[in-house]
């Protein structure tokens, strides 16, 4: 047949950033239903020191560690859970990742702030303040949507989350949102209502 559709091109790397209090093995019933049906996967550890290190040193060391993986080119995919979502959009957003993103699934975090960040103090926990609803940085992120367009964007969350209060603020201003009908922040990454849906949208060619 003349004209027909070629093979699927294969996707591109993923990357999974984890969030505050949380190391790469949160990722490991994700990778065990994916299966080796998507990589290459880079699965990076960033030491988030509790909450003392910015979010944007973090974004940093991010972008070192894909392109130690990738070079500097290659386009991937980021799916980055709690403050490994705002770590990603950062990324993406302040140091250059736009050119190289095709997607970004953020799930579970506090895009719009969370009231939970708010008692504790802007020194010396930088990193969480950075997630206070109204923060300089969350500010310049959402007003500045002119790197983030480009990106392909969904958002994954749950109701009631007490990490995310209000639950809506874990939704990206670009892209679509869905609540999960889980009960908890890190049954997100646990549990097989929250999975499965998870598992499709990154099997989504």
């Amino acid at each position: 047949m003349v004209g027909g559709p070629g093979p699927a091109a294969d996707p591109p790397p993923l990357v999974l950033i984890h969030g505050m209090w949380d190391t790469p093995r949160l990722f490991d019933p994700l990778q065990r239903l994916l299966a080796g049906r998507r990589g290459p996967l880079l699965i990076p550890h960033l030491p988030h020191r509790f909450g003392l290190t910015p979010i944007e040193e973090q974004a940093d060391l991010l972008g070192l560690h894909i392109e130690a993986a990738f070079g500097a080119q290659q386009p991937i995919d980021l799916l980055g859970f709690s403050m490994g979502g705002v770590i990603a959009r950062t990324w993406i957003q302040l140091r250059g990742g736009h050119r190289r993103t095709r997607r970004l699934i953020s799930v579970g975090s506090p895009q719009q702030g969370t009231l939970t960040a708010g008692p504790w103090p802007s020194w010396p926990l930088a990193g969480i303040a950075d997630l206070k609803t109204g923060s300089p940085l969350l500010v310049r992120l959402n007003t500045q949507l002119a790197t983030l367009e480009p990106v392909e964007c969904c958002s994954f969350y749950c109701h009631p989350d007490l990490m995310v209060m209000p639950a809506w603020r874990a939704v990206l201003p670009i892209g679509p949102g869905r609540c999960l009908p889980v009960r908890y922040h890190h049954q997100l990454m646990t549990h097989p209502a929250a999975l499965e849906p998870l598992i499709q949208e990154l099997l989504r060619p």
